[in-house]
């Protein structure tokens, strides 16, 4: 298991996984004022997900060949593929939460509490990670932890604030 850890935070997909837990999160926090059914909002996640994730899909393969000038190799699509699905991952993974409470296992809004603070929770563990694994000492790493998670707290913040 530790390998696969270590694996993946030596991957592009971190940067990815992060980019879409902040979307996950914004959309969460957008929706939680006025919030539609759980079903609904597993729906929304999914589908900005998906809608996401071709988008950048699109633009990764047409970037590529214009900068190449030449055709993509079916290989290059299949790693283009994968950091996709890392973003995808991050949107849509505060959708487990609500297929929770759909199935009755929790109310709603702790639905959007265990979505809030869990990307919130990410977002500082990646940036805790990416300290350490750059050799920052452990209070430096806390800090750069905190300093990430304030992004998050920053929209939870906001959306406090505005409604």
């Amino acid at each position: 298991m530790l390998r696969v850890v270590e694996d993946h935070l030596s991957s592009t997909q971190v940067s990815r996984v992060i980019y879409g837990s902040i979307i996950g999160l914004a959309l969460v926090v957008a929706l939680e004022h006025d919030p539609p059914r759980p079903a609904v909002l597993v729906g929304t996640l999914v589908g900005t997900a998906l809608a996401v994730g071709l988008a950048e899909l699109y633009s990764e393969i047409v970037g590529a060949e214009v900068r190449t000038r030449k055709r993509i190799a079916r290989a290059h699509v299949g790693e283009i593929a994968a950091d996709v699905g890392a973003v995808a991952f991050g949107i849509a993974f505060p959708a487990v939460f609500f297929l929770l409470s759909v199935a009755g296992a929790m109310e709603v809004e702790t639905a959007f509490v265990l979505a809030k603070w869990s990307g919130l929770a990410l977002i500082g563990i990646y940036g805790f990670f990416a300290a350490r694994l750059a050799g920052a000492r452990l209070p430096a790493a806390l800090v750069q932890a905190v300093g990430i998670a304030l992004i998050g707290a920053f929209l939870i913040g906001l959306k406090a604030l505005v409604h």
